[in-house]
């Protein structure tokens, strides 16, 4: 890579910075406004709100990059093509193919950043956060989801909220026979899990439970149970999360566990493929950059490159969330919908960068 292909990668990853930063702010102001009807419930403080506030940018970095990405070349390549940059260059033999392949390395870069704020900072910090802010305003509280309902073997569990790494709000546990009828209920209103290798050891406090034979019920409890189960704790934990909150390793087990068990996993499986494309998205949204400044917005303000970027992207986020209801309400194939908004942005971008001049 010579002096000129660095010139113009960092230029576009400096305006990918300097919007982002602005967004990031304002997202940030967003998050904190509101927080203010919690400060003051229990040990929840401004701090506190401020400091979960910070733990939960990365994840609003994550889900804003091909926003920022688009905004950011628009602006970068711009500036350039406004100074005439661009003439000059395209007047010492630089092809629109060779541009492009600049581009690319610069997208490549944010899709480096990408992976790394969506897999492994963003959902982590994030989860910090929520803990803090549940312990600081209950004693008795639940970071996980609302519940979530796993098959075990010959028994169905539902859990409630999780409150901590092995603990749960509540199990409720339905065993059946081997034709599928209901031969016993049962209910637990505390599971702490123990671990046992690749298996789960739950203790069931309060535990009570029905059990019925014919036209009989007898009921039990309640009681101290030790339940032994292939379910462990840390599958419960992803499987109470709300899928969009998840990576895609953590989607993936469920996703594994869930065919495995012969259970519905479109949700999941949409989750997953939309969390790829969204990031192979950006790569197409630095280069449709490309064909908007060498044409259109040659000579426009930076105001009016960073607007057409904005309307561009929320055009593309609407699409991806409005195919992910009907993925989800219609029983449409979750794969070739995750990857439906992409697509077509790589079409239209493909198209767009091929009539260029």
């Amino acid at each position: 890579m010579n002096v000129l292909d660095r010139y113009i990668v960092r230029t576009i990853l400096g305006a990918v910075l300097m919007v982002g930063a602005a967004l990031l702010v304002l997202g940030a102001l967003v998050i904190f406004i509101g927080e203010q009807d919690d400060i003051g419930s229990g040990g929840y403080t401004a701090l506190g709100a401020l400091w979960y506030t910070l733990l939960n940018l990365p994840i609003f970095a994550f889900d804003l990059l091909p926003i920022v990405a688009l905004m950011g070349s628009l602006v970068g390549l711009g500036a350039l093509a406004r100074g005439s940059e661009i003439t000059v260059v395209r007047a010492t033999g630089i092809s629109i193919r060779h541009l492009a392949g600049i581009c690319l390395l610069a997208a490549l870069i944010l899709v480096g950043a990408a992976v790394l704020l969506g897999e492994f900072l963003g959902p982590a910090l994030q989860q910090t956060a929520r803990e803090q802010k549940a312990f600081s305003r209950f004693n008795n509280v639940s970071v996980g989801g609302g519940g979530a309902w796993v098959r075990d073997g010959n028994r169905i569990l539902h859990v409630a909220g999780q409150s901590s790494g092995s603990q749960f709000g509540g199990m409720q546990i339905f065993e059946l026979s081997p034709e599928h009828r209901l031969i016993a209920m049962g209910q637990a209103q505390h599971a702490t899990a123990h671990a046992a290798g690749n298996r789960g050891k739950w203790q069931l406090q309060d535990y009570t439970e029905s059990r019925f034979s014919g036209d009989t019920v007898s009921r039990s409890g309640p009681e101290t149970r030790l339940l032994d189960s292939a379910v462990t704790a840390s599958f419960l934990g992803l499987a109470i999360e709300n899928p969009d909150q998840l990576t895609n390793r953590a989607l993936w087990r469920l996703i594994s566990y869930y065919r495995t068990n012969g259970l519905a996993d479109r949700e999941y499986v949409f989750a997953f493929w939309s969390r790829i494309a969204r990031t192979v998205a950006v790569i197409f949204t630095v280069l449709l950059a490309i064909p908007f400044v060498l044409g259109s917005l040659r000579s426009t303000g930076t105001g009016t490159r960073m607007l057409m970027g904005l309307i561009l992207g929320i055009g593309f986020f609407l699409l991806e969330k409005l195919i992910e209801s009907g993925t989800v309400v219609f029983n449409l194939n979750p794969i070739l919908l995750a990857w439906f908004p992409t697509a077509l942005l790589g079409l239209v971008t493909v198209v767009l960068v091929a009539r260029a001049r």
